[in-house]
């Protein structure tokens, strides 16, 4: 099947596709705590140029048989796995469920893969990486280690480094009630994803305008 023509967003980041992914766990341990909740926001450029939020896919996740629950962890996120009204579904569905849409923006944006963006990606990208091990899954879009961390992005364009804190920094809200949810914090991430981007591309433009009219003057003068 040949490869759709690429996009300015399949352009921008050379040839990856990025997705915002948060995931809500049973610990910090990838391999042995379980997965419990996975979304992932899908980015697009507008008619400027500018990336923007598109799309929000979300899950509950069953825990896979065996898995650790840390009660410390529970409580910080707030989730009750065995509710039954949480409308949990198995590790293998649930990346189904989240990789298909991103497949399919992947390819409308003529991009060759899908790159994970967390703050604190490498954890999200593990227990990512752990579930598709778990299950045996062979078509993951994402790269299985290249990442992009607002964590260090915050960092340079804001001197922070806490996700409330950087998000604070670029004048974008933040809910301490609203946080954990995995929904909440890959939307939040997202959206200082796309400020920092979108900053840089206008103090680029703005540079390149400087010099132009900068050089213009010397020739005018030259003349």
């Amino acid at each position: 099947m040949a490869q759709a023509p690429a996009t300015a967003l399949g352009e921008r980041f050379r040839g990856f596709y990025p997705v915002v992914v948060d995931v809500e766990c049973g610990g910090f341990d990838a391999e042995r705590d379980a997965l419990l909740e996975i979304a992932a926001v899908l980015l697009d450029m507008d008619e400027h140029g500018r990336l923007v939020r598109r799309e929000t896919v979300s899950t509950h996740v069953v825990p896979f048989p065996g898995a650790h629950l840390d009660p410390k962890a529970l409580e910080v996120t707030g989730i009750d796995p065995h509710h039954p009204l949480r409308g949990a579904i198995e590790e293998r569905p649930a990346l189904d469920l989240i990789f298909e849409p991103v497949r399919k923006g992947m390819k409308a944006a003529g991009c060759t893969r899908a790159v994970l963006v967390g703050h604190n990606a490498s954890f999200d990208l593990g227990f990512l990486n752990a579930a598709i091990r778990r299950t045996g899954h062979k078509r993951s879009p994402f790269h299985p280690f290249s990442t992009l961390d607002t964590v260090s992005l915050s960092a340079l364009a804001y001197g922070q480094t806490v996700l409330a804190k950087a998000l604070k920094a670029a004048g974008l809200e933040w809910d301490t009630a609203l946080a954990h949810s995995a929904v909440y914090d890959a939307e939040q991430t997202a959206d200082l994803f796309c400020g920092i981007v979108n900053r840089w591309r206008d103090l680029n433009l703005a540079f390149l305008e400087h010099t132009s009219s900068a050089q213009q003057a010397n020739e005018e003068e030259g003349e």
